[in-house]
């Protein structure tokens, strides 16, 4: 079972921390239950401890999934450096997480890309992670390695890279996600320990603000 451990940091400003474990032993902790009655409150503490208290679940569940990232790594030949990247940017490492949009799962694959690449349950992480690394390994392809277009494609759509003339299309999501990505992509290749460097504000900046949706 992934755990989490809540540090209290000084600051005069209090948010609640909630959480609930799911039926695959996924602890899933936030500051914003919004009515989901799965959630208990564990700890009323300053706001800067719910940045690092993520932080540190970041840390936890990153090293649960390591294996199953390993694995699909080597069967796309896709660099695990590159699905860490992308995981921390649309998830956190949250496999329950569920965007506005509909995107499920750590590698928040949206239904029909799911469908497209055999994924039958898109919370499970072994078939989110599978299924999100073969869609990687095919944008590789039709980008021919490029790094920056295969990232850009995977946040807009490969045809909103083609219609920008194979250039990160203008839309400020994918221009701010695409160098999101690789700094983390960067930090994975250096072997950094941190998901978003030691600072907490820094962690609380730059996880997905939806960052636990329980599996429904």
């Amino acid at each position: 079972m992934l755990g989490a451990m809540l540090f209290l940091c000084g600051s005069t400003a209090e948010a609640n921390i909630y959480a609930y474990t799911d039926s695959s032993g996924v602890v899933h902790l936030t500051n914003v239950p919004a009515g989901n009655d799965k959630y208990r409150m564990v700890m009323r503490t300053p706001k800067m401890a719910v940045a690092v208290a993520r932080a540190d679940f970041n840390r936890l569940a990153r090293a649960h999934y390591q294996a199953l990232i390993q694995a699909a790594a080597s069967r796309y030949g896709v660099s695990p450096a590159l699905i860490n990247a992308v995981i921390s940017a649309e998830s956190g490492y949250n496999a329950g997480a569920v965007s506005p949009k509909g995107a499920i799962g750590l590698m928040q694959l949206i239904p029909a890309t799911a469908d497209r690449f055999g994924v039958a349950n898109s919370f499970s992480p072994a078939d989110n992670i599978n299924g999100g690394t073969a869609y990687l390994a095919h944008l590789l392809h039709v980008f021919s390695g490029d790094l920056k277009l295969a990232v850009a494609a995977y946040n807009a759509g490969s045809k909103a890279v083609i219609q920008a003339g194979y250039h990160i299309p203008p839309f400020t999501e994918t221009q701010a996600y695409v160098p999101r990505v690789l700094a983390y992509y960067q930090q994975y290749l250096n072997g950094s320990g941190n998901v978003a460097g030691t600072n907490p504000q820094s962690v609380a900046n730059a996880a997905p603000q939806w960052i636990q949706v329980s599996n429904p």
